[in-house]
């Protein structure tokens, strides 16, 4: 298939699955396994590079009120040493208190899931536990906290579970969305302080994917056009995905993520399974 339509198929499902809480990664390893792409500037770096710098520019987009008023908000916070009663002081420094797991686990064990875990039968085993913890902590949980109710114990906890997302199959929003419902956020402040917290994580990991990438050169020749369509699809499907979440959780609860994560995980159990 033409190089230029695998990065644009990737681009969407980077864009979608990113957000939608049903794993991007495991969807990145699933799609070219199952269509038997096998082009090296499609598994390369610098294509991995890109699509998450269309995911992280839908983030801005999307939110650039809320960075308006919390980064320099935060910035205030340390200058004066104080949130001085500032909710958005307060909600910048509780997203740099998601952070700190994430770098942690990323710098410890990046690259051993990279080389032992990146697998379609792990990944299909590791959407089935993402959708039993999404389904559960969606209907037990209480629903009657904001996000101006967390506190930095709370902050970190989501932390610790968006750090579990390294695992393709387990789904950053969807882990981090559930650890917010189970400290009693409502369904769309859960997922609105999930999207907030990606921001500097994908961040974070495309910089930190680029600086290897500036390291050692890329693997592949660059191809400008695959590269381009993968980062504007990426944007414009995760922008879609961003609003689609925020007004499902309005007034829905996550059965239909379980549900087609179940479904994916068996097909791919099927598929695997197969001779």
């Amino acid at each position: 298939m033409d190089t230029v339509v695998q990065a644009l198929v990737m681009g969407i499902v980077q864009g979608l699955t990113e957000f939608l809480p049903v794993s991007s990664s495991g969807h990145l390893i699933l799609v070219p396994a199952i269509f038997g792409w096998d082009d090296p500037f499609i598994g390369s770096l610098a294509f991995s590079v890109m699509l998450h710098m269309g995911t992280l520019v839908a983030l801005l987009v999307f939110f650039w009120r809320d960075w308006v008023r919390l980064i320099p908000a935060g910035l205030a916070a340390v200058r004066d040493r104080s949130f001085d009663g500032d909710s958005d002081r307060r909600l910048a420094w509780l997203l740099v208190v998601t952070m700190i797991p994430a770098v942690i686990v990323g710098v410890l064990l990046n690259d051993f899931i990279e080389q032992n875990v990146r697998l379609p039968g792990v990944v299909a085993g590791l959407l089935v536990i993402g959708a039993i913890l999404l389904w559960v902590t969606d209907h037990w949980s209480r629903q009657d906290r904001h996000i101006t109710d967390l506190s930095v114990g709370g902050a970190f906890g989501v932390g610790v579970a968006q750090a579990l997302a390294l695992f393709p199959g387990i789904s950053r929003s969807g882990i981090s969305i559930s650890a917010g419902r189970v400290l009693g956020l409502t369904r769309p402040d859960a997922a609105r302080f999930s999207f907030l917290m990606a921001a500097p994580i994908i961040a974070g990991a495309g910089g930190w994917e680029l600086l290897k990438l500036v390291r050692g050169g890329s693997d592949v020749p660059i191809e400008l056009g695959p590269l381009v369509v993968g980062m504007v699809a990426a944007f414009v499907s995760g922008m879609v995905a961003i609003g689609f979440l925020l007004r499902w959780v309005s007034s829905h609860p996550l059965d239909l993520f379980v549900v087609y994560r179940l479904v994916v995980a068996a097909a791919v159990i099927v598929w695997f399974l197969a001779p």
